[in-house]
Formats: C-alpha cells, sequence, structure tokens
C-alpha cells in the first residue's frame, strides 16, 4: 500500500477530475495507479500523449503485445493485468491466455515474437543489448521508425511500472479477466 496520498474520486477537481472521468468511462473505476500518477495531472498527461504518438504509428496490436511483454521483463502484474484488460478486444481469450503464459508457443507470427523478446530485453537487460538486437528486428520486417515505436513503447512501459511499482501503489485486478486469464497473466511474474 503506496503512502501517497490520493484524490478520492468524489473529491476530484479540475485536471484530476478529467483523468478520473475519463479513466471511469473507460474502466467503470479509477485505478489505484491513475490515483497515484494524477498526484502530478500534468506529468500524467505528457504520458497519455506519449502513448497516443507511439499507438498512432505502432497500432494497437503491435503496442498491447509489446506492453505485455516489458511489463513482463519489469515484473509488472499491474501493468500485466491492465493490459491484459485492454488486449481482450483484440485478441481471443484463448490466444491471449497462451500468449501471456509463453508468446512463444501462442501462434503469433515470427515479427510478434521477435517484437515482444525485443521489448523483454529491454525491461530486463538494456544495458547490454547492441545493434544485434536491433538488427533482428529489421530483419524481420521492421522499418527503423516501427523499432523505435516498439523501443519506445517497452521504455515507457518500463517507466510507468517502475514508478508505480517504487510507489508501492495496490495492485486493481480490472473486471472482466477471467480467473483463468488472470492466473495466466501473472504466472510468468
Amino acid at each position: 500500500m503506496s503512502i501517497i496520498s490520493t484524490t478520492a474520486p468524489e473529491d476530484a477537481e479540475g485536471e484530476v477530475a478529467a483523468i478520473y472521468a475519463k479513466e471511469e468511462a473507460d474502466l467503470g473505476y479509477v485505478a489505484s495507479h491513475t490515483r497515484a500518477m494524477a498526484v502530478n495531472p500534468e506529468a500524467y498527461r505528457a504520458w497519455e500523449q506519449l502513448v497516443r504518438a507511439i499507438v498512432s504509428q505502432l497500432g494497437t496490436r503491435r503496442f498491447e503485445l509489446v506492453t505485455l511483454a516489458a511489463a513482463q521483463g519489469t515484473h509488472s502484474e499491474h501493468c500485466r493485468l491492465a493490459h491484459g484488460r485492454k488486449t481482450l478486444p483484440l485478441i481471443e481469450e484463448d490466444q491471449l491466455i497462451r500468449i501471456a503464459r509463453d508468446y512463444h508457443d501462442a501462434d503469433l507470427s515470427d515479427a510478434e515474437v521477435g517484437m515482444m523478446e525485443y521489448a523483454e530485453r529491454v525491461s530486463r537487460d538494456s544495458y547490454a543489448m547492441t545493434d544485434a538486437d536491433s538488427q533482428r528486428l529489421r530483419d524481420l520486417g521492421f522499418s527503423d521508425r516501427e523499432i523505435v515505436d516498439i523501443t519506445l513503447a517497452a521504455s515507457a512501459r518500463n517507466y510507468f511500472s517502475r514508478a508505480i511499482q517504487a510507489l508501492a501503489v495496490d495492485v486493481d485486478v480490472p473486471p472482466g479477466l477471467s480467473p483463468h486469464l488472470r492466473g495466466a497473466l501473472l504466472a510468468p511474474l
């Protein structure tokens, strides 16, 4: 449980109220991590703008797959659960369970597996990465822009995951996740 005091949804005003209202409309509740990060609403809005800039080029499916892999690399229960739910409209639950358990054995394309391996590596040991890591993505058909966007998506997830972990923010279990999917999302951590 975080020691950070957050604004209750019913007490939110101004920009914090707007952030909460959007989250309530999207998810049906205001997540603990949103409440913590909205303590600095300007930074939260900048974060959202960064994500939109990445998704607009990378695409939602690729962004979510990269996010799931990066969250696995940072051992982020928060992000695995939240983005597991966000991925459900894009991927059938049975395949998403397989991706969550082991994306290498989930009927993904070689390019999707490659970008997920890359994102997980960014999260575990980016300090040891070389041109060979990016070259593998290029060999799988990714353009320079796509390689940069995959890297940005994984790095952005690292930023958010590490911030909420460092603040000891409570982990929310989003509604709409079956126990089977929830277990699969958390098992690799």
